[in-house]
């Protein structure tokens, strides 16, 4: 009878461990076939780095038809890397990433779960999307230092707020504004 209870409470313990856990994404990626039909995915096999990156923000654009506002930001919110600097290979389990070059020459990119390498060297005013779950990796390659500012939909979860303050050099004020755009309405 013991064995029996035991043997019940390890099966038990497994499907909590199980149901605790994040599930793993059906598919790594999906990018739109075109912009007229963003719920049908481009087969992942012909996905290349293009298709993770943007250069259209180097010139600026025209504002006087919407409009501009900005937030104030400090060098504390950014990160820069020193003349070889290395972000290590990493991942986020719950959040996909934008990283955005702000100076520099920035060796960028992801690997897929099919091993397959989706890198380039971002400039000044590119873009670069991380999807969610996937190891990816920075690398300072220019003669200078380079900065870039990452962003990720942390801001929406119940993290504590004195670690997000600290993590992103943000005031509570700062943190609220930004809690209050991302949280669930």
């Amino acid at each position: 009878m013991i064995n029996k209870v035991v043997v019940l409470l390890v099966v038990l313990l497994f499907i909590i461990a199980a149901l605790a856990s994040d599930p793993d994404p059906v598919i790594d990626f999906c990018i739109a076939k075109s912009p007229d039909n963003s719920f049908s995915c481009k087969n992942s096999s012909t996905a290349t780095v293009e298709d993770f990156t943007y250069s259209g923000i180097k010139s600026p654009g025209n504002f006087k038809q919407t409009g501009f506002s900005s937030m104030a930001v400090n060098s504390n919110v950014f990160p820069d890397f020193g003349v070889g600097g290395v972000n290590v290979p990493h991942f986020h389990p719950r959040a996909t990433e934008v990283a955005f070059a702000l100076e520099g020459k920035i060796y960028s990119g992801f690997v897929d779960t099919k091993n397959k390498v989706f890198a380039k060297v971002l400039e000044k005013g590119e873009v670069m999307v991380f999807p969610r779950g996937l190891v990816h990796f920075q690398m300072n390659v220019g003669d200078g230092p380079a900065t870039i500012l990452g962003s990720f939909d942390i801001f929406g979860s119940d993290i504590k707020e004195e670690l997000l303050e600290k993590a992103f050099g943000l005031s509570s004020k700062e943190l609220s504004k930004l809690k209050k755009r991302f949280s669930p309405s």
